[in-house]
């Protein structure tokens, strides 16, 4: 019986050997299953991980390559290295082999989307992957500009002054020194360190500074936050920006216009009156002789057109056939009659009409005098002459407007000289648009006593000299508001002049 027993004792235990047995079988190949998964897993991840810097690397190499290629280059040497030049990835996509340590583990693709007419923005989609998981793409999409001076609120070349009640919403930058006793919502920068305010004694200041209580101590003290001031904070030195070298910008607008891509005009008579219109066209009228301000006590002369070229003939008996004294640059081909000085003379000339071309720009080799609204189109209307002749100036009697305000309407205006307001501009005068005065100032002459309403600038300004519009006896526009149009950052006007270096400003992966 015993017998009996213990073999049925030695059966049992073989049976809960063998249960425990198949218990640690299946947990060990549970714990095997998921380590392998896991292990698994985790090469994936470290593959993915992997193709992610390979297509980071590969952003990484077009902006090496563009720096070799293009920086420190004139927009023409750029443009033509875009049209002509064969670069990486236009067209045919670039693909190159990233190595570790010598051995290679995968590949980038590059397929590179080259600026538009006008534009300085391209786009880079980086493909990467490895050999081990082929199939497991990571794709990154940047887009690289070169920042256009169309990107700041005001960007100078001389000391600037913002008064009291000042209030901007772009960012600020001189050559020279800033004074800011108002509330900026950007970033305010200068060039310079210190610098000796010219609008008032003492030792010299900050590159930015505020007279708003409680005063900034002066250097070397430490520079105070100020955000109650500079609400983005302030940035001294920085880079300065060259003025001259907007030279070559402007002789390439020049070739870009009398090669179809705008419309050019030579330097006959004084100057061209364009006035912009919202069917996609523009009028122009050559001036014959203008009103010209020689100095700050002419108070006679207004910078006006005094009469145009082309003059319309005709008239009634007995003066028939006598020449028109032109004071309009009219719509119709005859003259509209007026009575001066006891004889019946014209007062209209003949106007010709050209289509805009967008992204384009119309360029004037002489002065300009511009007004009108556009409807859906960009552009930029340039007053230069690069024959070495007087520089000439872009004047706006009455206002350049957009009939959008989304991007679709931009445009720029750039004067070698000066963006001068005339003696009888508008009461209130709204002008839309970067502004650009290469060796000038945007601004308005000192006209004693003639005191204008209100003046709207909606948009940018680039002046080489400190712009006004009013002085301190009242003379000028009594309400100045100037407003950055933030489209301006990535819709800048056709051709307008840029910085030297491509900078990201997306970056998202697909």
């Amino acid at each position: 019986m015993n017998r009996m027993f213990g073999r049925k004792f030695h059966g049992s235990a073989l049976v809960y050997g063998l249960i425990i047995m198949t218990a640690v079988a299946i947990v060990l190949t549970s714990i095997l299953v998921f380590i392998t998964s896991q292990t698994k897993y985790a090469l994936q991840i470290h593959s993915r991980e992997q193709a992610f810097q390979i297509a980071e690397s590969g952003i990484d190499f077009y902006r090496w390559y563009l720096a070799h290629q293009v920086e420190g280059r004139t927009a023409q040497q750029v443009a033509t290295f875009w049209t002509s030049g064969s670069p990486y990835g236009v067209g045919i996509p670039y693909e190159m082999e990233y190595t570790d340590g010598g051995v290679g583990i995968g590949k980038y693709k590059l397929t590179v989307t080259p600026p538009e007419d006008g534009s300085t923005s391209i786009t880079v989609k980086s493909e990467g992957w490895t050999y081990r998981h082929s199939t497991d793409i990571r794709t990154l999409t940047v887009r690289l500009r070169r920042p256009s001076w169309s990107e700041n609120a005001v960007l100078a070349n001389d000391n600037m002054r913002f008064g009291a009640g000042t209030e901007v919403f772009g960012k600020i930058i001189s050559n020279k020194g800033i004074r800011f006793d108002g509330l900026a919502h950007n970033v305010v920068s200068s060039a310079v360190a210190t610098y000796d305010d010219p609008d008032h004694g003492g030792g010299n200041e900050f590159g930015v500074h505020t007279h708003v209580a409680p005063v900034d101590p002066l250097p070397p003290a430490t520079v105070p936050a100020r955000t109650d001031v500079f609400e983005a904070g302030r940035s001294f030195p920085v880079a300065s920006i060259d003025f001259n070298g907007v030279l070559g910008d402007l002789s390439f607008m020049k070739s870009e216009a009398q090669a179809g891509r705008g419309t050019y005009f030579d330097n006959s008579g004084v100057g061209r009156q364009i006035t912009l219109l919202t069917d996609g066209t523009f009028d122009v009228c050559t001036a014959n002789t203008y009103s010209a301000y020689t100095g700050y006590y002419d108070g006679m002369h207004t910078n006006a057109i005094l009469n145009y070229q082309g003059i319309v003939s005709g008239g009634s008996a007995p003066y028939n056939g006598a020449a028109c004294v032109t004071i309009a640059c009219c719509t119709s081909a005859t003259c509209a009659w007026v009575q001066s000085n006891n004889h019946n003379k014209g007062k209209c000339v003949s106007k010709s009409n050209y289509p805009i071309v967008n992204n384009g720009v119309i360029f004037v080799e002489d002065n300009v005098w511009l007004s009108g609204q556009i409807n859906t189109k960009r552009i930029s209307v340039v007053a230069a002459d690069l024959a070495n002749g007087p520089a000439p100036s872009v004047y706006i009697p009455n206002s350049v407007t957009y009939t959008n305000y989304n991007g679709d309407d931009i445009i720029g205006i750039i004067g070698q000289k000066n963006i001068e307001i005339p003696r009888n501009s508008s009461n209130i005068l709204r002008i839309d648009g970067a502004l650009l005065a290469q060796q000038g100032r945007i601004g308005r002459e000192y006209y004693n006593g003639i005191v204008k309403s209100t003046i709207t600038i909606y948009g940018a300004m680039a002046t080489n000299l400190r712009y006004g519009f009013a002085y301190t006896n009242g003379t000028g526009y009594t309400t100045r508001n100037l407003y950055y149009d933030n489209n301006l950052l990535y819709h800048p006007p056709p051709y307008f002049p840029t910085g030297t270096q491509y900078q990201m400003d997306l970056w998202e992966e697909k």
